[in-house]
């Protein structure tokens, strides 16, 4: 999973008003400790949740309940977080190629449809919350108003950020926009059918992305708007979808995966993988290349984020790679496909994504995403060895053998580690959820009495880091849902199952067929929004096709991935860049090749199912 490069956070965006930058500080004061405290309380609830059921086998019956209703707080204020540090999922394309005068116009449009969307969003949001005063939730007996009033909150704390961020000329027109389209909106669109589809879900949703809109507010604002103006559909329906999208408690694993990636990096795990991979083969040709896609393969089966993955990874080798003659844009694109790669390895965020809107087994995904991504790794690995021919070895040296087994004793803790949370989903001991919590705390352990170099001055920090990094997925994960509902009512939904099921070759036609539109919506959407979008809508007609849902899981992965890290659009190609500190445009030469590897091992996974489906039991292939 990877999020895109942070916008303008607070204290770049160099308020004119200093009542303005106050406001938006004793907001940042209050939500930031507060939603960092939630991810600690959730961590401590599903703790007690496992002790209690494994350990002395007197389960807690309200532990989920309570888990799941906190969830939706934490979605929301960290919504609120990532807003006031400009640190939603956004697409950057535009906006990097914009002069700053034309940056600043785009951002403030930005601020208006943020606004517009919790203008719509608001007034349904405050009739669902009276709906389900009455409604009590099933364990803890507590109204379930009170999980809805977390909507209303993190609406109306965002809606005040947007508006600090405004002129009043700026605020003006956005109330003008809004009300011409409530007045005049119905009778215009009521004549034109279908064609509102397009106008709300590709051009408007699609023009608020391009220009850089956060992907969770454009998908909520052409949601919003499509109904208001084209349905008699009451628009609190939206609100109780978006709750609905949330209030899952596999969805928990988010924010504590999360967590559990950047505590690696604290714990100095992640870094003594790399230098134990090191010892072993970097003093051979192309050793190094070697050691970097394994460490991606290794780190990514722990940690989840791929930004966490490759900012963990890139310091370690670059400089070595770099004396050795490596070109800087050959490592970048490396390591970009080596996160490619990595989207399937466990525990991705976006596996249990789909095990969460689909129903797909989270632990029969785990196992099937190990041996597709060694296959990659090693067509990677062969395009890097052929790229190596020239690197100059006079700087490498081998390593003493004691030197290498030292180097692998004190990285036996992160080899174990992964091990360990397959171990716990795969026996049963451990949900997906819960098996984060495991990882938690043994990665605490081993930074605090291993390695000895655990910086508790940095858990701050990182748990703000997980509020956002959280709240800008679930926000997304609830508008996607919304929006979702939406197209399946209008009834696109049935037209694109209709089309799929009906593409030429069979179950060829539509592997082949969904391979490009996974790959299309990887490098526009990310994975999980497009996951949340359209796997709903794709997973039934391939089942009905005769694909095994965890094989075309694997295969959709793995295109989003592709999608996700190629040029010219791709989030992850600009973060790896980032990462890099090289310019993007000298990495789209050098990337080509990686892809192409990519792409031969996506279409060997999509026709031989047995990669993915070889060590599943009573697993069948197409």
């Amino acid at each position: 999973m990877i999020t895109a490069e942070a916008g303008l956070d607070a204290q770049d965006l160099g308020f004119r008003r200093p009542w303005a930058a106050a406001i938006d500080r004793a907001i940042g004061a209050v939500v930031e400790p507060a939603a960092a405290f939630l991810v600690l309380v959730e961590i401590a609830i599903l703790a007690a949740g496992v002790f209690t059921r494994y350990v002395i086998h007197q389960p807690l019956v309200w532990t989920d309940e309570l888990a799941t209703i906190l969830l939706l707080w934490l979605a929301m204020l960290g919504a609120v977080v990532a807003y006031r540090r400009g640190e939603h999922i956004r697409l950057l394309v535009v906006l990097r190629r914009c002069s700053p005068a034309r940056r600043a116009v785009l951002e403030t449009i930005g601020s208006v449809v943020t606004a517009i969307f919790v203008l719509e969003l608001m007034p349904a949001s405050i009739t669902f919350f009276q709906q389900e005063q009455t409604d009590p939730t099933p364990a803890l007996n507590l109204p379930h108003s009170y999980v809805v009033l977390a909507v209303i909150v993190g609406l109306a704390l965002i809606l005040v950020l947007a508006l600090l961020r405004l002129t009043v000329v700026a605020a003006v027109a956005g109330a003008v926009i809004l009300s011409a389209i409530a007045l005049f909106g119905r009778d215009l669109f009521a004549t034109l059918g279908n064609l509102n589809l397009i106008i709300f879900f590709v051009l408007l949703v699609g023009a608020c992305v391009i220009i850089g809109i956060p992907i969770a507010f454009a998908f909520g604002v052409g949601t919003l708007s499509y109904l208001a103006v084209t349905t008699h559909v009451p628009l609190s329906t939206v609100a109780e979808r978006m709750n609905e999208g949330v209030s899952n408690i596999v969805l928990l694993a988010v924010p504590l995966f999360v967590f559990l990636g950047l505590l690696m990096e604290t714990a100095g795990i992640a870094r003594r993988l790399v230098e134990a991979l090191a010892s072993l083969v970097g003093h051979v040709r192309g050793g190094l290349s070697i050691v970097l896609v394994a460490a991606m393969y290794l780190v990514s089966g722990v940690s989840g984020s791929k930004i966490a993955d490759m900012a963990a990874v890139a310091p370690v080798l670059f400089p070595d790679m770099e004396r050795r003659g490596q070109k800087r844009s050959s490592m970048i694109a490396l390591l970009a496909t080596s996160g490619a790669m990595a989207e399937t390895i466990p525990p991705s965020l976006v596996l249990i994504i789909i095990g969460s809107v689909t129903g797909v087994s989270i632990a029969a995904l785990f196992t099937a995403g190990l041996l597709p991504a060694a296959l990659s790794s090693l067509l990677l690995i062969a395009v890097a060895l052929w790229s190596a021919k020239r690197e100059n070895l006079a700087l490498a040296k081998r390593a003493p053998l004691t030197v290498v087994g030292r180097a692998f004793l004190f990285a036996i803790p992160g080899l174990l580690l992964p091990l360990l949370i397959r171990y716990f989903v795969v026996s049963g001991i451990a949900t997906a959820t819960e098996v984060s919590v495991v990882g938690i705390f043994y990665t605490v352990l081993v930074g605090v009495f291993i390695y000895r170099e655990f910086d508790w001055g940095r858990m701050y920090p990182i748990l703000l880091d997980t509020v956002a990094l959280s709240g800008a997925i679930l926000l997304i994960i609830a508008t996607a849902t919304a929006m979702g509902w939406a197209l399946t009512q209008s009834g696109f939904a049935q037209q694109l199952a209709a089309m799929l099921a009906a593409a030429p070759g069979g179950t060829v036609g539509i592997m082949l067929f969904s391979i490009v539109l996974f790959i299309v919506l990887g490098s526009v959407l990310e994975g999980i929004p497009a996951m949340v979008l359209f796997g709903p809508l794709l997973f039934p007609v391939a089942k009905a096709a005769g694909i095994n849902e965890v094989h075309y899981a694997i295969v959709a992965v793995l295109a989003m991935g592709i999608g996700l890290f190629a040029p010219p659009v791709g989030v992850g190609f600009f973060s790896a860049s980032a990462i890099g500190k090289a310019n993007p445009e000298n990495v789209v030469r050098p990337i080509l090749p990686y892809l192409a590897a990519l792409l031969i091992s996506l279409l060997l996974i999509a026709f031989i199912p047995w990669i993915s489906l070889g060590f599943l039991p009573n697993a069948t292939g197409q």
